[in-house]
């Protein structure tokens, strides 16, 4: 088998797919503004002409990634992203909480006219906007941390649907306050060093493609593909844990 030309570690490879574990930062597709910015797409074009990324997830947001090495693949796969829910399980660090231990978001969406490259909830018409559901894995005082799903291609959905009910992204520029998670803020008498300034725990859009359930396209087997978390987003939880406790349900996931 020929090896990918990356250091991004691959989580699943056969003659057909193969999943990488994206960082946040690292672009799937070419960037508007950077074109000759490397991204996935182009690292698999390098080994297969017609490969083709199948899953989405924002730049900012770190974890799995699947891909097709063939077209036909990439065909046979595309109706689980078209459906009500696709395969891909999110972890979502939020600001807030869920007014319910589990809900549901609908609503399409819109550009937004004063804002270039970000996307609204749209009061009418609009388009793409699927369903957004989300539960939580454990509460915190300030924050939660969320188990998402949500179906449709629509461009930023998940983080619009959770932020117009109250709940952006923990450090989300485009849809939140941008502000980072910082150790002062949680643990009581924590002094930053004068002369070097604090670090957030997590600073950038806390999203994390934990795993993905699917039926394989050719072989018919189930395949589940999980992601690791991420050392920003595991730290984060930590201390979250630690200095901001809320009596809350844990469910199936915990820092790694």
């Amino acid at each position: 088998m020929k090896r990918f030309p990356s250091d991004l570690p691959v989580l699943y490879e056969d003659e057909w797919l193969i999943a990488v574990n994206k960082p946040a930062g690292f672009p799937i597709l070419p960037d508007r503004d950077a074109r000759s910015r490397l991204c996935l797409r182009a690292l698999l074009r390098r080994l297969w002409p017609n490969a083709a990324p199948v899953s989405t997830l924002d730049i900012e947001a770190s974890g799995v990634v699947l891909a097709a090495k063939t077209a036909e693949t990439a065909a046979a796969l595309a109706p689980l992203w078209r459906a009500a829910l696709s395969p891909v399980r999110h972890l979502a660090l939020v600001q807030g909480a869920l007014p319910e231990p589990a809900v549901e978001i609908r609503g399409p969406l819109e550009a937004d006219p004063d804002r270039p490259g970000r996307r609204r909830m749209a009061a009418r018409g609009g388009s793409g906007g699927g369903l957004t559901r989300a539960e939580t894995v454990e509460a915190f005082r300030t924050h939660a941390l969320l188990a998402v799903r949500s179906g449709g291609r629509a461009e930023h959905q998940l983080r619009i649907h959770l932020a117009h009910i109250g709940c952006p992204l923990a450090a989300d520029r485009l849809y939140g306050d941008g502000r980072g998670l910082f150790l002062s803020a949680l643990k009581p008498g924590y002094r930053p060093k004068p002369d070097r300034p604090e670090r957030p725990l997590i600073g950038r859009a806390a999203l994390h493609a934990e795993r993905l359930d699917l039926e394989h396209p050719v072989t018919r087997a189930p395949l589940s593909i999980a992601a690791p978390w991420p050392d920003d987003l595991r730290i984060a939880v930590k201390y979250l844990k630690k200095f901001a406790p809320r009596p809350g349900p844990v469910l199936q996931s915990e820092p790694g």
